[in-house]
């Protein structure tokens, strides 16, 4: 038997003897104990029988029976001190500690066996204790000398024992010795206890050695003792590893090593679980990992299909959200075309060719012969019937006279200018009609015509003219607006350039070319005061503040704001507005900085202008061609011509200060408005209106308008809509929440327009200019994000004559009726409920 194989794993029960057992502690549920027996205890015991042999047989079995005790066996086996020591020593010296460990054993165990012995020695010598009985004097005396010689013979047999084993050595090759050391090697067999690391729950954080190396490769460490670091900095020491032996003698001792595998990042065997196995196993069959999950279950409904009442955002869409997309559009309508010309087919069309095409063809034999399409016929163009002037007998009215006949003569070099192609002829009956001289030629005509005239045939659309038509409401329903003019006012000597009302309705003031301001009572036309400037007025403003009497006058380069005097209005607001203007701010509110200051002056008011009616004067650099307030009445926005960069000027009355909110010129601008609730202003160059946030001073928006040259420019009172008038006749209309393009461009004047306004109340807007007609249209705007503006127009109302070029240079609406107020050019003002 090769000395390898004696190291090889039986198994034996627990009713076998003790001398060839070692127990496992840690035994599975099964109570099947494994062992690995000692080799090298057997091949000492082989070696010592066989010298025994040689020397005397008559001392084997006292020889054997002081080897092989089971206290000697007891030892390798309940002594846990002399397991630690075969567990750890790895040379060659374990037989001779077994050696010395039996013979304290056998000196321990001889008061126990002392008849065995003494019967062997009489069979050694020969002799037997007599009957009579000895001495027991005697019988101690030969019990000494008995252990003596045991003693001498143990010691002989060792030496000779270990001088056996060097020759053997000597002679032994490479392959024996390793052998040698596979046998004397003495292994414990308790199974590998490791900690089931998924025990504890499935995380790796919890794990004892945990190697922070991440993505390092593992062959990095190939020279260095250690695999890794932990959490806390230190070495992770490798484990002791094993050769391809030591791997066959695992396999061999541990029952588990069927499923234990080795972590390659701390280089630890880890023993799998029975749900590991569970796991590894449905993976291979390609199934769930988890045997708990039901791919089956019901369906939770996360989301209902029921659409709520309530949008789970705080504000509305936005109304460009609910527009179709152009991209979109535009591919669907090529789709849509191809469909129509045939280009592409639709997925059911290709899968009934595929079916037509795997359909088995017969030839109908029975049938009419190759069934040819023929292609559509179509009819030939009818010829127009023959006139009243073709007939023989035309009546008198047809035949040509002496004029026509000349005419026709002087054709006849070009026939194709004459009205007909033939000359109508009066004849007395059908006999005496001649024959036709061009038939011929109009036959061979005509069949050309049918012949090479390409012929198609038309679509046609049977579509209602109706139908194209937008539904509007009747002008009935959409009332009240004004339909005539009720009163003409007459007083100033040139046309009349600006009208406006006060806040409450009741007076009128407007500015003329004649240089002159006047104030009008509304209800009767009568004019209440007159204030000569000495210059022509370009712009006339009431303040929309109830509290204040102000009117800001552009005359010129100055803007003067003028106080209408006690008896027009309420005696205490003009009282208190010379009160509140009398007094100059404090000097710290009213320094600017040296770009404004160089372009506008505030100026001191004197006594002769104070009489006037003149309170506060502004100088500036460029004449003022626009005038805008501020909703609060404390901010005035002058338009000045050809100021560039500083064209646009805010002024503040109650500190007496200007400031320029622009920088640079984007054009040349022509007004600027104030939004009625928010801190925007609308600034319209010549193409373009451009909206500002005057808080954060940034471009907001920018509206493209499409018209050549803005003339005006009006804001709606919800402030959500623009209107904007152009000089080539345009009206644009801007929805703000829309889009920067225009919602709807209007085209109801004959000429430019220069003038349009917003009604406060009602739905009502109207635009006039150089043509002979104010146009009144109704605006509603819905406070329904959804719904579009509705635009109606009502009204072409006569407006004055013109004068030159010019016809209606302002419209102003009533604060709280639907009457509309016009600067004439005909130096008139006219109002139309």
């Amino acid at each position: 038997m090769p000395p390898y194989k004696a190291g090889l794993k039986r198994k034996v029960t627990s009713d076998k003897k003790s001398d060839n057992v070692v127990e496992d502690k840690d035994s599975s549920s099964d109570n099947e104990i494994e062992d690995l027996l000692q080799g090298d205890l057997d091949k000492e015991s082989d070696a010592t029988d066989s010298e025994h042999e040689q020397e005397d047989d008559g001392s084997d079995g006292e020889r054997d029976e002081v080897l092989f005790d089971d206290s000697a066996d007891s030892v390798l086996e309940e002594d846990p001190q002399s397991e630690e020591s075969i567990d750890e020593s790895s040379d060659l010296s374990d037989s001779e500690d077994n050696e010395s460990g039996d013979s304290a054993d056998d000196d321990e165990s001889q008061p126990e066996s002392d008849e065995e012995q003494s019967a062997d020695s009489g069979a050694e010598t020969g002799t037997a204790p007599s009957a009579s009985g000895s001495s027991d004097e005697s019988n101690k005396k030969n019990q000494i000398l008995k252990n003596e010689n045991e003693k001498s013979n143990i010691k002989q047999a060792s030496t000779k024992k270990k001088a056996l084993k060097q020759r053997q050595k000597k002679k032994m090759s490479s392959i024996d010795v390793l052998a040698s050391k596979i046998q004397e090697a003495k292994v414990s067999t308790e199974p590998v206890q490791q900690k089931d690391e998924y025990e504890s729950g499935d995380t790796s954080d919890e794990e004892d050695r945990v190697n922070t190396a991440g993505e390092v490769p593992m062959w990095w460490y190939n020279e260095y003792p250690h695999v890794g670091y932990d959490l806390d900095g230190r070495r992770l020491i490798k484990p002791p590893q094993r050769d391809h032996i030591d791997e066959f003698l695992k396999k061999c001792e541990d029952p588990e090593f069927w499923r234990t595998v080795r972590d390659p990042s701390t280089g630890q065997d880890i023993v799998l679980s029975k749900e590991d196995l569970q796991m590894l196993e449905r993976l291979r069959q390609s199934r769930v990992p988890s045997a708990t999950h039901d791919e089956y279950e019901p369906w939770v409904e996360w989301f209902s299909r029921e659409v709520l009442a309530t949008p789970l955002r705080a504000f509305p869409e936005h109304k460009r959200s609910f527009l179709p997309s152009r991209s979109e559009q535009k591919q669907i309508s090529r789709i849509v075309h191809a469909l129509k010309m045939g280009w592409t087919k639709t997925r059911k069309q290709i899968a009934d060719e595929r079916k037509k095409k795997k359909e088995r063809q017969f030839y109908n034999l029975w049938g009419a012969g190759g069934q040819v399409r023929a292609p559509r016929s179509l009819p030939a163009p009818r010829r127009a019937l023959p006139s009243h002037a073709e007939s023989y007998n035309p009546p008198p009215e047809y035949l040509l006279d002496r004029r026509e006949m000349k005419e026709w003569d002087k054709l006849s070099e070009t026939p194709w200018k004459r009205k007909y192609t033939f000359l109508p002829t009066r004849h007395a009956s059908l006999r005496e009609v001649p024959a036709y001289p061009r038939y011929v030629r109009e036959r061979f005509l005509r069949c050309l015509d049918l012949y090479l005239a390409p012929r198609a045939i038309k679509m046609r659309l049977t579509i209602n003219a109706e139908d194209l038509v937008p539904k509007l409401p009747s002008p009935r329903d959409l009332q009240p607006f004004p339909t005539s003019e009720v009163l003409r006012i007459t007083g100033h000597e040139a046309l009349v350039r600006s009208v406006d009302f006060d806040p409450s309705g009741q007076y009128i003031v407007s500015g003329s070319d004649d240089g002159t301001v006047k104030v009008w009572e509304t209800s009767s036309g009568r004019c209440l005061r007159t204030v000569r400037l000495g210059a022509a007025v370009a712009r006339v403003a009431w303040t929309p503040a109830l509290g204040l009497s102000l009117v800001a006058v552009a005359l010129g380069r100055r803007l003067l704001l003028l106080n209408p005097g006690a008896d027009i209005g309420a005696h205490r607001v003009a009282a208190d507005t010379d009160a509140l203007l009398a007094e100059p701010p404090p000097a710290h509110d009213v320094l600017m900085d040296e770009r404004t200051s160089s372009c506008v002056q505030w100026e001191v008011v004197d006594a002769e202008q104070w009489a006037r009616g003149v309170r506060v004067a502004v100088a500036h650099f460029k004449p003022v061609t626009h005038v805008a307030w501020h909703a609060r009445g404390d901010y005035v926005a002058v338009t000045l011509a050809e100021g560039a960069a500083r064209a646009v000027v805010v002024h503040q009355l109650s500190r007496r200060r200007s400031q320029l909110p622009f920088r640079r010129a984007k054009g040349l601008v022509q007004c600027a408005v104030f939004h009625p609730h928010r801190p925007l202003i609308f600034v319209a160059t010549q193409r373009v209106v451009r909206v500002y946030d005057l808080v954060k001073q940034e471009l907001v928006r920018k509206l493209q308008t499409g018209a050549q040259w803005i003339s005006a420019i009006a804001v709606h009172p919800a402030g959500d809509n623009l209107l904007v008038a152009s000089y080539d006749r345009k009206l644009v209309w801007f929805d703000l929440e829309l889009s920067a393009r225009p919602y709807q461009t209007l085209r109801l004047h004959g000429g430019a327009v220069r003038a349009l306004a917003f009604h406060r109340r009602y739905p009502l807007f109207a635009s006039a200019g150089d043509d002979r007609y104010l146009v009144v249209a109704h605006g509603m705007v819905y406070n329904d994000l959804l719904q579009n503006p509705l635009l109606v127009p009502l009204k072409q109302l006569p407006g004055p004559e013109r004068s030159g070029e010019l016809c209606v240079l302002d419209v102003r609406w009533h604060p709280a009726q639907p009457w509309l107020l016009a600067a004439a050019a005909d130096h008139t003002i006219r109002l139309y409920a």
